[in-house]
């Protein structure tokens, strides 16, 4: 950590994915003087290396916003929990690590939306920049810091490949190369069955360099500006207020939450809202904090006899024992992989885009009625699906001037009725799935939603009331040309309407990638680094 500067060249505010990411790699150049400003701390706690450690740190305070949604209408009324990382790597120290990067249209669809520059072809080389796999795959990287894992092979995994087979789904050995349609195992960001973080892939070489400084604990209040230009940054510490100039740039990478949050209380975002709340505009931008997109995650679960699952485990003191031991001594077994190894894409009521997978399925080796909550007392698997590109959209909003007061989130799921029709179909092929050989010879009955929920009413009924976020919002900061109303940053990243500001994280996705969005955050991040570098040399 560094002592308090008064000017550097450029200020990164989050040490999330896209934060590391980006202050490791424009710290590479010895006269660019970065600071990176996070308001967690660093942590030695022993389950943020342990890769299914996310047990222990998904709602725990020192690890975890704790955000939740507002009362959602479509999903029975309920606040539903929103786990954002804090410290050093941001959510990356808490997700679940799984190395997707999404479908090559996804980003050609990005590019046809205005933004030149995003498409698969402009993206892949970044993908492969960022990533290193000690069993490389065609397509993929060598020689990057985010280190990809091969995940171990196990019964239960196997059969559901299989079924998925049977139920019209092809096994695939790639689910990176473009097209990710098909059956098979995920990939995993582990090294040496730890935890790679993009604090230990990226940031922790990257700050024996002289010219990054990192200052932790220190939660960003607003973006100075002078002008139409950002020319600093705001902050408190401890109790104190601190302050710091940029000489180049100011770069929010502080997600979809925080980074909408930032701008409306700086006074950039809809000029109503500002002003319900007494912040002057200095800029009417209506998308900021708009176009909200998550993939909302829907979990039949299942009663297993025969196998042992991670409910088995948990739920036994010399199982626990026996896998800790063995992770100790060794770095493999439960302890060293995540909840999901296995798990396919697929299209379901898509006849116009077939070849676009819009449902993603989990294999998870555990079941439980809430996620982090502790297992089902019997051996469990959960078939959990989410809908990849929903139609439904939600809003970020401050609730009030006070930099250090949660925003509300309002995430809209279910409001469209395209999502909730695929919601029902999403649980019937996962019923359809469990029900073939061999998966369906491990499995007892089902738990949930039971087998009396067959209408489609009923179905849906339970997933209003059941289902919950799979935690990849994005979309808040949407990148698009500047004569579309809702666009907040350029195909540069830059800010519409104002000098040396820029927003680098998941929020500028314009649609929400068909996969989980860590690896394409990364990417992001690793783009940006060569944006900024470009125009600082014009």
């Amino acid at each position: 950590m560094s002592a308090v500067i008064p000017e550097t060249d450029i200020i990164i505010i989050g040490a999330g994915s896209a934060g590391c990411t980006l202050a490791a790699r424009l710290s590479e150049d010895p006269h660019l003087q970065v600071t990176l400003i996070e308001a967690g701390t660093p942590s030695q706690y022993p389950w943020l290396n342990i890769p299914i450690g996310y047990f222990k740190t998904v709602g725990n305070p020192a690890h975890d916003w704790q955000f939740e949604t507002q009362p959602e209408v479509g999903m029975a009324d309920r606040r539903l929990p929103w786990p954002r990382g804090k410290g050093l790597g941001g959510s990356s120290l808490i997700n679940g690590m799984l190395y997707l990067r999404g479908h090559r249209q996804d980003y050609d669809h990005w590019q046809a939306l205005g933004n030149a520059g995003w498409s698969w072809a402009d993206v892949l080389p970044y993908f492969q920049r960022a990533m290193h796999s000690d069993h490389p795959l065609p397509g993929d990287g060598q020689g990057g810091p985010l280190q990809v894992s091969e995940l171990p092979h196990d019964p239960l995994s196997d059969a559901f490949i299989t079924a998925a087979g049977r139920s019209g789904i092809a096994p695939t050995a790639d689910f990176n190369g473009g097209d990710n349609s098909g059956a098979g195992y995920f990939r995993m960001n582990t090294h040496r069955g730890q935890r790679m973080s993009t604090e230990r892939a990226y940031l922790r070489r990257a700050m024996q360099r002289p010219n990054l400084h990192v200052i932790s604990g220190a939660q960003v209040t607003r973006v100075l500006l002078q002008g139409q230009r950002a020319h600093g940054v705001a902050w408190v510490k401890e109790g104190q207020a601190h302050s710091l100039h940029a000489r180049h740039e100011v770069v929010l990478s502080a997600g979809a939450i925080q980074s909408p949050q930032l701008l409306q209380l700086s006074g950039i975002g809809p000029s109503d809202l500002l002003l319900q709340h007494h912040i002057s505009p200095v800029i009417h931008l209506p998308g900021v904090g708009e176009n909200l997109q998550d993939h909302l995650q829907v979990r039949p679960s299942f009663r297993c006899q025969g196998v042992e699952t991670l409910n088995d485990v948990a739920n036994s003191t010399w199982r626990s024992a026996r896998d800790f031991v063995r992770y100790q001594l060794t770095r493999t077994g439960p302890l060293a992989t995540g909840v999901y190894r296995a798990g396919a894409f697929l299209s379901l009521d898509n006849a116009e885009q077939a070849d676009w997978p819009n449902v993603q399925i989990h294999f998870g080796l555990v079941s439980f009625d809430r996620p982090h909550q502790p297992p089902h007392p019997f051996p469990g698997i959960t078939l959990s699906a989410c809908m990849l590109r929903p139609e439904s959209r939600g809003r970020i909003q401050i609730g009030s001037a006070d930099p250090l007061a949660r925003p509300h989130i309002h995430a809209g799921y279910l409001s469209a009725e395209n999502d909730q029709r695929l919601a029902v179909r999403m649980v019937r092929k996962m019923r359809e799935i469990a029900s073939q050989a061999p998966l369906s010879n491990f499995i007892v009955q089902e738990h949930e939603p039971g087998v009396a929920k067959q209408s489609d009413a009923d179905i849906l009924d339970w997933v209003r009331r059941r289902a919950g976020s799979i935690f990849h919002p994005v979309g808040t900061c949407a990148m698009g040309p500047a004569n579309k109303p809702m666009a907040v940053v350029d195909a540069r990243l830059r800010v519409h309407g104002l000098q040396g500001l820029r927003v680098v994280d998941g929020s500028v996705m314009p649609r929400i990638v068909s996969g989980n969005t860590n690896a394409p955050i990364i990417m992001l991040a690793e783009k940006a680094a060569d944006l900024i570098r470009e125009d600082l040399r014009a």
